[in-house]
């Protein structure tokens, strides 16, 4: 396993390695100091509703929708300016969920394809990984396989495995050769940018830190779901023209009422378009 390769500098250079790696990193997006306050917020947060399970679990989906710290953090000029080398100037968050791997935790994420569950109808999609704290390979950074971006969906299985942090547990169920994966090391302020059909995974953290990451999903406003069903997104840049999405405003204010149900409504959604196909979610 390799690292990553030096990020390419220009948006047309960025669009033509994104179109033949299907990922770039790292990517400067803000200064150290900027990342850790970032994430003091939400370890703050943390604190406030340690005692509120199903509030925790809403923030780590939804940090975006109520933290404004995070809603700002996804209209970053340089996130925005990413991904609008890979897919265009108009451009709408459809998440930004938290990846949290507690310190000396054997949480893993299998090897997956983003796209493969989450029902859209199209590949206009891209992923900026931000690291909010060290993503180093002894921490769990995400690996990739260069290319493997040109494959469709491939099989995937579920496991439901205790220690995949996916939804369902999906594994890739064709054999990925670990000697092509490339390690996108980052420090905080700086993210990775990656395809929805690019195979991925990371491996546990075997360090004393813990390793926070949040997961933006940028997609076209042309995308819809399958389904008809209209999710929670945020309109970041340029226009949207189709009207497929329900679009929210900014963050009411810090942990609302008005926020977290919002939020929950677009759970219950979310849960039925994750777990499309499984008979009984777990």
């Amino acid at each position: 396993m390799t690292q990553a390769h030096v990020m390419p500098t220009g948006a047309q250079s960025m669009a033509e390695t994104y179109e033949r790696d299907g990922f770039i990193a790292p990517i400067d997006i803000v200064d150290p100091d900027a990342a850790h306050a970032l994430r003091r917020d939400l370890e703050k947060a943390e604190a406030e509703l340690a005692g509120d399970p199903e509030k925790l679990s809403l923030l780590y989906s939804y940090p975006d929708r109520l933290l404004p710290s995070f809603d700002r953090l996804i209209r970053n000029d340089a996130l925005i300016s990413a991904a609008s080398a890979a897919l265009g100037p108009d451009l709408m968050v459809w998440s930004a969920a938290l990846f949290i791997k507690e310190a000396r935790s054997p949480k893993i994420v299998s090897w997956h394809q983003d796209l493969t569950y989450w029902g859209l109808d199209d590949a206009e999609e891209t992923t900026l990984w931000f690291a909010l704290s060290p993503a180093t390979v002894e921490s769990g950074c995400m690996k990739f396989v260069p290319g493997s971006h040109h494959e469709q969906i491939v099989p995937h299985v579920d496991t439901f495995a205790d220690d995949n942090l996916l939804s369902r547990g999906q594994e890739i169920a064709v054999d990925v050769n670990e000697d092509e994966a490339v390690a996108a090391e980052l420090q905080p302020g700086q993210a990775s940018m990656h395809h929805g059909h690019l195979f991925h995974s990371s491996g546990p953290n075997v360090t004393d830190d813990r390793r926070i990451g949040a997961a933006i999903r940028y997609i076209k406003p042309s995308m819809k779901q399958r389904s008809g069903g209209r999710p929670l997104v945020a309109l970041v840049s340029g226009d949207d023209k189709f009207g497929h999405f329900e679009i929210a405003g900014a963050p009411e204010g810090r942990l609302t009422e008005e926020d977290f149900t919002l939020c929950r409504r677009d759970a219950k959604l979310k849960q039925t378009l994750l777990f499309e196909g499984v008979d009984v979610a777990p």
